[in-house]
């Protein structure tokens, strides 16, 4: 291609340039006439190369580019591209100095035409400098551009899903609020009613135990303490990850938040029904204490508790002992309350022994003995078991009311308490308790001669 083709493709270039630059800047008055300019320039181009490089069409080509310069430097609305025109400034310069000289002062032309076409090969290097570095700027430009745009669309979603999940959040605490009001008003009534039981030993028979009650009560309550206080910490940290925008942080915690919520119903409604058959049990009053024989009283319930289990369980088998001191004295007891520490411990021993049957030990035989003799002026009552036995450290906890060692559900978390409450301060009494992991359990009930 003729090097003289190349005003041409410069005043093509120029024209497209400001036909995009005005269709997307909506300058809607100009966008037609570039538009024609740009076929025009086409049209001049496609005759260049027939007349193989007319001077007259190429003076005429500068004079039109210098046009479109001067046209769009005159435009306010054009600023943002003065840097793209004055690229072609130099250019332009040259070539009407040139086209002068070589119709004016034709000699002079002739004699500087090297000194001019060195001028317009540096006009062309400064012109593609300035291209080349305006591609760089507006590469950058339109990146930095698109990274704008999305931080603005995610902004916007993260401050919609913002005001949605507030919402959420401002309905859930104030649902939990609703039901915790609900709960510690349940649990005031419960607490009155239970401190009422467990001192006046309320039950009217062996049947009617008042630690299982007060177990299932006490054990929804925890629940809902428990996934109430997590909620609460995790509201907190739900609002600092909605400050940063961390959507799958926010999505995980509202999904802990809904799921500690169902958990929270589900324990609410089980201590529900628990008040309703509490509010309407029996109350009854503590027996007087009289002459009893122990080992009379401890048979009793041997049996008492072993045929109790194995109605529950047919599937349950075990050895069990009463192995009494002959011309045992009697003592003064409430055996009511007596019988009832009785059941508790040997119900124990039989739960602990059968724990240990199902885990599959070789050549394991269940064993529970009852064990009563005169040491001094007291009594003892020993009721040991080979089943797991307690691990050292819960020895210490496990006369402390809503403590058990069993699973959830299976123990009541208060009959040891009782137990304690009832020897101790019922009858002057002790109770202790050795243990050993693995082989077993033993709880010796002291007793004075005279009470």
């Amino acid at each position: 291609m003729n090097f003289t083709i190349l005003p041409f493709l410069l005043s093509l270039a120029l024209s497209q340039r400001l036909y995009k630059f005005s269709k997307n800047n909506q300058l809607n008055q100009w966008v037609k006439p570039l538009n024609y300019a740009r076929y025009f320039t086409g049209f001049l181009l496609v005759v260049e190369i027939i007349l193989s490089a007319s001077n007259t069409i190429r003076w005429f080509w500068h004079l039109f580019l210098i046009g479109l310069l001067l046209f769009a430097n005159q435009q306010k609305e054009m600023r943002p591209l003065r840097m793209f025109l004055l690229a072609f400034a130099p250019y332009a310069a040259v070539a009407l100095l040139s086209d002068l000289a070589e119709i004016i002062l034709n000699d002079f032309y002739v004699q500087w035409n090297n000194y001019f076409k060195n001028a317009g090969l540096l006009s062309i290097i400064w012109l593609l400098a300035i291209l080349f570095s305006q591609h760089r700027q507006y590469k950058a430009a339109e990146k930095e551009r698109i990274k704008r745009q999305q931080e603005d669309e995610i902004n916007r979603a993260i401050a919609a899903r913002k005001v949605e999940l507030e919402g959420l959040v401002e309905e859930r605490t104030a649902e939990l609020k609703n039901q915790k009001e609900e709960l510690e008003h349940a649990l005031h009534e419960l607490k009155a009613t239970q401190n009422q039981l467990i001192q006046s030993e309320k039950m009217a028979s062996l049947g009617e135990l008042t630690a299982g009650i007060a177990h299932e009560i006490q054990n929804p309550l925890n629940f809902v303490n428990n996934f109430s206080e997590i909620n609460s910490e995790l509201i907190d940290e739900l609002k600092e990850e909605l400050e940063k925008g961390d959507k799958e942080s926010v999505a995980e915690i509202a999904n802990d938040i809904k799921g500690n919520e169902q958990k929270i119903m589900q324990h609410g409604k089980r201590a529900e029904s628990i008040v309703k058959g509490m509010l309407l049990h029996s109350r009854g009053k503590s027996g007087e204490k009289e002459l009893t024989d122990i080992n009379a009283l401890c048979d009793e319930y041997l049996r008492l508790s072993y045929h109790g289990f194995r109605a529950k369980d047919k599937s349950f088998n075990a050895s069990f002992e009463l192995e009494t001191e002959e011309n045992l004295p009697k003592i003064k007891v409430v055996p009511q309350e007596i019988g009832r520490v009785l059941l508790n411990l040997i119900n124990n021993a039989f739960y602990a022994v059968n724990e240990k049957q199902k885990s599959g030990i070789s050549d394991y035989k269940p064993r529970v003995v009852v064990h009563t003799e005169q040491k001094n002026n007291k009594i003892e009552i020993k009721v040991q078991d080979n089943g797991n036995g307690i691990p050292r450290s819960l020895k210490d906890k496990i006369f402390q009311p809503f403590f058990t060692t069993k699973s959830t559900g299976q123990g009541t978390g208060l009959g040891l308490s009782i137990s304690y409450d009832i020897i101790a301060n019922g009858h002057n009494g002790d109770i202790r308790v050795e243990s050993k992991e693995k082989q077993g359990t033993g709880f010796t009930i002291i007793l004075p001669l005279e009470i």
